[in-house]
């Protein structure tokens, strides 16, 4: 596909059943598979019982340019005294990367979060050489927290993993 302008509207909405198959071209687009956190070759079955039957902590926001999902962003809340807390992964399609795509849906996610659920801390994992998400995290005031050492296998190597959070500035300390 060829790049098109960079001027393009995206619609941020809550996921839906039918979405699946997009969200697994995602999945399986190979320029997008090294920097999440999952393992490749996730079935379609997986991915699309995953939009179907929603876990109830879970919710989806996915990006829509020209009726096609193009990324998608899921925001996992915890339990207990950690209700307040939420955690998220992101991604957005090849072809759209640096397109704000990954701007709209964590702009969304914020929103939602912070100013619906009553989240006051929002955290991820995120690669350290993933230099373009950490710049996006960072521009929304995540900070990074830690570094984890050989976290996560990747392309058969272990790779280093930041653990970047954002606590909501009235939230306390």
């Amino acid at each position: 596909m060829s790049r098109e302008s960079n001027r393009m509207e995206i619609i941020v909405r809550g996921g839906e059943s039918e979405d699946w198959e997009d969200a697994a071209a995602i999945y399986e687009d190979r320029a997008v598979i090294p920097n999440l956190l999952q393992i490749p070759y996730i079935s379609r079955d997986a991915i699309r019982d995953r939009f179907e039957n929603p876990a109830p902590d879970r919710h989806t926001l996915v990006a829509v340019v020209r009726e096609r999902v193009v990324g998608l962003l899921g925001l996992h809340f915890g339990t207990g005294r950690q209700s307040h807390v939420a955690s998220f992964g992101l991604m957005v399609h090849s072809d759209y990367q640096g397109r704000g795509v990954g701007t709209a849906l964590l702009t969304a996610a914020i929103d939602l979060a912070e100013n619906w659920l009553g989240c006051t801390r929002l955290e991820l994992d995120v690669f350290t050489d993933n230099e373009g998400a950490i710049r996006l995290y960072e521009r929304f005031g995540f900070e990074k927290e830690g570094t984890m050492r050989q976290f996560a296998m990747r392309d058969g190597a272990l790779a280093d993993v930041y653990l970047m959070a954002r606590v909501r500035p009235s939230a306390g300390s």
